[in-house]
């Protein structure tokens, strides 16, 4: 079988790997430079950084089995995190249960029932309890109003934006549910995140390299036009104004990217990708002179204009950027945000105000250099009964298939879970490739 893979995201690196083992040809078309997907990188002072931030969990375990098979489980450093929201002005630690309790932005009653509904849900094995009841709407009632407007309502906001209200309980489950099962030590208060020296980048090109060497093409800078299809039956891909022939076509990017390029989908199956709205991430990345804080991942549950701020620094030693503390401003917009608009240095002068609110003493002098980093298919945004919106992989033209962030479920996105995805969606491609043969086989022996 000859298998055209549009997209080197690791998903698609994933599924190259088990369809080539099984020996079918496999080309892989990637509209940028590198391979990686959301997982690219660019320069520190001579390291590699991700234009997007990333750490693992130890239940990640399909990542650190990549990372290990690759040859780098020494190079996977697990330190203990240092987390904190950002409530009323103030930084709170946030990663024990004593630090529940002296969140004092909330009554303590209020922090009670946070404490009481986190154990309650890092409990419950059954996602699909939560289908049907919105986030907001769960947590108001079993934490109460105050509580829930001073951790999770600014948090979905941040996230979510004016679709903050309709996302479910499901994804807010998980988050809770994942990120305790992560978790070490009496009580599950000790968490630790992994990271990969010199970045993930390192894992991704080393599988590249060995699937290239395997014989999988791999065309960069090569973005993808359309996908063929005719009479129901996927024929190929056409890029850079050539159709190249193949038997089967997985793509591997997101729904608003799809619907461009793959024209022949049934019209039932294109309604369905349509339903899922996806939000932009950026990312202003800044390198300072001196440390923002304390904390890696502070959460902002005040007003300000990113959801989340992450200084690497603070997880990874400076000394491997030239010295500069790394800091990372996270927020999560809709396509029509005027952020998307805006050029780096807009985008810093809109910060400001939100820099000074984490630190008093910030001056815009401690900045040596700024990127910024966008991408429209940052967050899909998952709504109740959302299990029965998911598109099949099979896309209902013979041979097309898609795999993407929005069949990641109920997980959220994250390397480990688009690894996983890739494994399984060759293996039902592989599956369907079987069939076909024992089909023709069985006409071939009636004849």
């Amino acid at each position: 079988m000859r298998v055209g893979i549009v997209g080197a995201g690791v998903l698609g690196l994933a599924a190259a790997k088990v369809l080539r083992e099984q020996g079918h040809e496999v080309v892989i078309f990637e509209g940028k430079s590198d391979v990686g997907g959301q997982v690219v990188t660019f320069d520190v002072a001579g390291e590699p950084l991700e234009c997007f931030y990333h750490h693992i969990f130890t239940n990640d375990t399909d990542c650190i089995r990549y990372i290990e098979d690759m040859g780098l489980g020494p190079k996977l450093k697990w330190i203990e995190s240092k987390v904190g929201i950002l409530r009323k002005g103030r930084i709170f630690p946030f990663v024990t249960p004593m630090d529940l309790v002296k969140y004092t932005a909330i009554p303590f009653t209020s922090r009670v029932r946070l404490g009481l509904a986190a154990l309650w849900l890092r409990r419950q094995h059954n996602w699909k309890k939560y289908e049907g009841v919105t986030a907001r709407a769960w947590m108001e009632r079993a934490v109460g109003k105050k509580a829930f407007d001073a951790l999770w309502g600014p948090l979905l906001r941040g996230k979510f934006a004016n679709e903050a209200d309709n996302v479910g309980m499901t994804w807010l489950w998980g988050k809770v549910y994942l990120r305790f099962a992560s978790r070490k030590g009496a009580a599950g208060t000790k968490e630790q995140l992994g990271y990969l020296e010199g970045s993930f980048r390192q894992y991704i090109d080393e599988l590249a390299r060995r699937l290239t060497a395997d014989g999988v093409a791999i065309h960069l800078d090569t973005p993808v036009e359309e996908v063929v299809s005719e009479d129901g039956s996927v024929r190929g891909i056409r890029a850079m104004g050539q159709v190249h022939p193949f038997d089967a076509v997985l793509m591997t990017t997101p729904n608003i990217i799809t619907r461009k390029i793959a024209p022949g989908l049934p019209a039932a199956y294109a309604e369905k990708m349509d339903r899922v709205r996806y939000q932009w991430a950026t990312c202003l990345v800044l390198a300072l002179d001196r440390p923002l804080s304390h904390i890696y991942w502070l959460n902002i549950a005040d007003p300000l204009p990113f959801v989340a701020c992450v200084e690497h620094t603070n997880f990874m030693p400076k000394e491997r950027y030239g010295g500069n503390h790394i800091v990372y401003l996270s927020n999560y917009v809709p396509p029509d945000h005027p952020v998307l608009t805006m050029d780096v240095e807009q985008v810093f002068a809109s910060y400001l105000d939100g820099l000074k609110a984490i630190n008093p003493d910030f001056d815009a002098s401690w900045v040596r250099q700024k990127w910024l980093f966008k991408d429209p298919g940052g967050q899909p945004v998952i709504t109740t009964n959302y299990s029965e919106q998911i598109p099949d992989m099979r896309t209902g033209v013979d041979g097309l298939y898609l795999a993407n962030t929005t069949q990641i479920y109920p997980e959220d996105r994250g390397q480990a879970y688009s690894l996983r995805l890739g494994e399984r969606v060759a293996r039902i491609m592989l599956e369907d490739a079987a069939t076909i043969e024992r089909t023709r086989a069985g006409a071939v022996g009636l004849a």
